[in-house]
């Protein structure tokens, strides 16, 4: 799907164009946001900032926002995607339609554990209500959109495997995994998926690419380290000699 097959995680209120032109000469896929949508999630992203001091990006209209980003990103050698927050269909439909008209995947954040977005339904929030997160996976892929699902391991009640499988029948073109301390969660989702399969968390060197890749992992995905191009060539020199 992208090569090389080194994705860039999102950083919410980091993860902008020019962190993605910066890390590009190491990656094939580069995913800006966390963003916030719709009113629930952008009043969560609020309270982040006001209550957590967290980054978040805030801006007075984000598909304006989204727009811009993706088209600072037009010309580079790399994948661009979103991750977005969303708890209102309408929402995710807007940014869908932007990201065909940039040819980006639209990353749907099944992830961020927060209460004050898990409370509005939005990020994590997601993976105990699957008939949702699917509906918002079809939304997305209806739009015509490539829609990835980034998940967590170790979420209590939550069968990853299977809720991955049915991810994928819903339309999900890739599952973007944070594995937590789970690293066999990986293999367990490959051999039920024909999704592409982004493995996360702790990828730092050649040893943890290549464990998750060697686990059926299609690729692997650096977030914290993102701005560090020592990781980064060590992450990539171990994606390519897997």
């Amino acid at each position: 799907m992208f090569e090389p097959r080194l994705a860039l995680a999102s950083l919410s209120g980091e993860s902008d164009a020019q962190w993605a032109i910066a890390a590009s000469p190491w990656a094939g896929l580069a995913f800006l946001g966390g963003l916030a949508l719709d009113d629930p999630t952008r009043d969560a992203a609020r309270e982040l900032v006001a209550e957590r001091d967290r980054s978040e990006f805030l801006p007075d209209d984000p598909f304006v926002f989204m727009d811009a980003q993706l088209g600072q990103l037009a010309d580079l050698n790399i994948e661009p995607g979103f991750n977005v927050r969303a708890v209102e269909p309408t929402a995710l439909r807007r940014a869908a339609s932007l990201c065909v008209d940039h040819d980006a995947v639209l990353e749907i954040n099944a992830h961020c554990r927060q209460p004050e977005m898990t409370d509005r339904g939005g990020g994590q929030a997601l993976l105990r209500e699957p008939e949702r997160l699917r509906e918002q996976v079809e939304i997305v892929s209806s739009a015509g959109a490539t829609v990835s699902v980034k998940v967590r391991a170790e979420v209590d009640g939550v069968a990853l495997p299977a809720l991955s499988e049915s991810l994928a029948a819903a339309g999900a073109d890739i599952l973007h995994v944070d594995a937590m301390d789970s690293e066999p969660v990986i293999g367990e989702i490959a051999d039920r998926v024909d999704a592409f399969l982004i493995a996360n968390n702790g990828v730092r060197d050649r040893e943890t690419a290549r464990n998750y890749l060697q686990r059926g992992a299609d690729a692997v995905s650096v977030a914290r380290p993102s701005d560090d191009p020592r990781v980064l060539d060590r992450v990539l020199r171990g994606v390519q000699q897997s």
